[in-house]
């Protein structure tokens, strides 16, 4: 059986504290009140609370990826989202060359920003990233002297084993979450922008 992802793990556990305090609050009023018909109607009343903060949190999370457009990414190419990376770095300050080259050395996108140099390896997957992403973005850094560091950019997620690789060899590993924030940051500084 897979492993739940920690999000998924964190809506289930939300979802589960909102059910819990709909009945809570029934409990509480019988206790209060030793009428069933009211905790009955309390009950009721926190559930249907509880369904309605789950609706609205549902709805929140799906426009936040329908303005962040991660939809069309999952339909890219892999040449194309690294294109779309370089583009999205720039966006974000960095000077960036995408390297379209087969002898690129482990590094998709090549960052500088404030006299740094950071190597970009880019993973656009359905499934989780594994630890060879980790080894090749590491090797890159050491050939290209990368002084900012080595990044793997990914619309998906890591295996455990990329996770603790990445750690002790300080790469930074920029998930789907991640990659989201990032474009809407983007897109909230154009709109800043724009009301100027």
């Amino acid at each position: 059986m897979a492993r739940k992802s920690k999000k998924k793990q964190e809506e289930e556990f939300v979802e589960g504290v909102l059910g819990l305090s709909g009945i809570g609050a029934g409990i509480g009023a019988y206790w209060l009140t030793e009428d069933a018909t009211i905790s009955g109607i309390v009950a009721a009343l926190g559930i249907a609370i509880a369904i309605v903060m789950l609706v609205m949190r549902k709805t929140a999370q799906q426009n936040r990826l329908r303005m962040s457009g991660i939809a069309q990414i999952d339909k890219m190419t892999g040449t194309q989202f690294e294109e779309y990376l370089g583009l999205l770095f720039r966006q974000l300050g960095y000077d960036s060359r995408v390297t379209q080259a087969s002898g690129d050395f482990g590094a998709d996108v090549v960052l500088k920003k404030n006299g740094h140099m950071i190597v970009v390896q880019a993973k656009r997957y359905k499934t989780n990233v594994s630890v060879e992403a980790v080894q090749q973005v590491y090797a890159a850094a050491a050939h290209y002297k990368a002084t900012g560091g080595a990044w793997v950019v990914t619309n998906s997620d890591y295996t455990p084993a990329a996770y603790q690789l990445a750690k002790s060899t300080k790469v930074r590993l920029i998930n789907r979450e991640q990659l989201i924030e990032l474009i809407l940051r983007t897109k909230q500084t154009k709109k800043s922008a724009t009301n100027k």
